[in-house]
């Protein structure tokens, strides 16, 4: 099984995925080898990464948090953090990392489920990126659901610093990572990583984790860089997903991906 994260990995600095890339995905494809998305990406921020590979995967999205048939547009398993724990941790992120605003992931039974508001933020909250779907709420309304990820934001600071002065705090009652150093952090439910994610597919696939080639670039990367056969960080990966992998590809923009899959599928 080959799985990879997607920004920083299998799309480029434009956001596409490349002629080259999709052409050693339709190789692998080809050869009867699952392919699965694990981003940190929630279910409906899935359709263009669809759209650019011309095929339509199983996902790991949300960091573990869900598994998402692409293909059927259905959510197959969630893991999410119950209301008092987002409440409890929600506390602990005021206090020690003062200014923060709050924000929640949420999932319904399909990535665009309209009944479900699938991201609520606080008036505090600011955007590290832009995010058309947002609907502002009180913060009381947003811990006020089960979420797949909480999503704590200081602009200004560093997501290495914010992890540092919080992970502490939270004793293993949620899991803690980031995949941009832009002030950004994100909970999950308590050992929900895209390694765990991944595990759930292998498993419903028949596939064993020392043939799962991973390929990833930041620290929310890491835990399926470790578990994998094979792990690969891109060039441009963060420091830790470096250690993390068996090898280092090529950057993201220069197909690094694919690179590493034309070994095997030609």
């Amino acid at each position: 099984m080959v799985a990879t994260d997607v920004d920083g990995t299998l799309i480029d600095h434009r956001e596409q995925v490349s002629a080259r890339t999709k052409a050693a995905v339709d190789n692998l494809i080809a050869d009867g080898v699952p392919f699965v998305l694990a981003t940190g990406r929630p279910p409906r921020w899935i359709d263009p990464v669809v759209e650019g590979l011309g095929y339509a995967p199983l996902c790991v999205c949300a960091n573990g948090a869900v598994i998402y048939d692409s293909a059927n547009d259905r959510i197959l398993a969630t893991y999410t953090l119950d209301v008092d724990t987002l409440a409890w941790a929600a506390d602990i992120a005021e206090r020690l990392l003062p200014g923060c605003g709050l924000a929640a992931e949420r999932v319904g039974s399909s990535a665009h489920d309209a009944a479900t508001p699938q991201f609520v933020s606080s008036p505090e909250y600011e955007h590290a990126w832009l995010n058309p779907d947002d609907t502002e709420v009180s913060r009381a309304e947003v811990i006020s659901a089960p979420a797949i990820k909480m999503l704590i934001r200081l602009s200004g600071a560093s997501s290495a610093d914010m992890r540092a002065v919080l992970e502490p705090a939270l004793a293993g009652r949620a899991d803690l990572t980031y995949s941009t150093d832009n002030g950004l952090i994100e909970l999950s439910a308590p050992g929900v990583t895209k390694a765990t994610g991944l595990a759930s597919v292998a498993q419903r696939l028949g596939v064993q984790h020392a043939t799962l080639i991973a390929f990833g670039d930041m620290p929310n990367d890491v835990p399926m860089l470790r578990m994998a056969g094979h792990g690969v960080a891109m060039a441009n990966a963060h420091p830790e997903a470096k250690a993390a992998a068996d090898e280092v590809a090529a950057a993201n923009h220069e197909d690094g991906v694919a690179q590493v899959l034309e070994r095997w599928w030609t």
